[in-house]
């Protein structure tokens, strides 16, 4: 099981990073999968995970606090909103899927919002 574990984190990390540069992958959610996994199998993963310059902050500060740093929201919004807004007048031809996207958008962005604001 321990093995399993550490695949299936290990997985979850890759997700949780690629929805760092992709808006509409959540990467929280999958960085604290990763931490329970990583707790959950190997000690040494799991310091290494909190220990990380850019994810160990960003995990212990939601895990401890449920909040997201400013920064972290307004990137998160603004990457989000361009490749919606992108996607919606150059790329997508119906308007039925344009109206999915913005409500996706709105929903995101509700969602990151809702979250209180860490201070430093």
């Amino acid at each position: 099981m321990r093995i399993l574990y550490i695949v299936l984190g290990t997985i979850s990390l890759a997700l949780g990073i690629l929805g760092i540069f992709l808006p509409l992958l959540p990467t929280t959610p999958f960085l604290l999968l990763t931490a329970s996994l990583y707790f959950k199998s190997s000690p040494k993963l799991y310091e290494w995970l909190l220990n990380q310059k850019y994810l160990g902050p960003y995990i212990r500060n939601f895990r401890e606090n449920r909040a997201i740093p400013l920064r972290a929201k307004i990137l998160s919004i603004v990457l989000l909103w361009g490749t919606m807004s992108y996607c919606i007048f150059f790329v997508v031809p119906y308007l039925w899927v344009k109206i999915i996207l913005f409500l996706i958008a709105a929903g995101v962005t509700y969602h990151i919002l809702s979250f209180k604001t860490l201070k430093k």
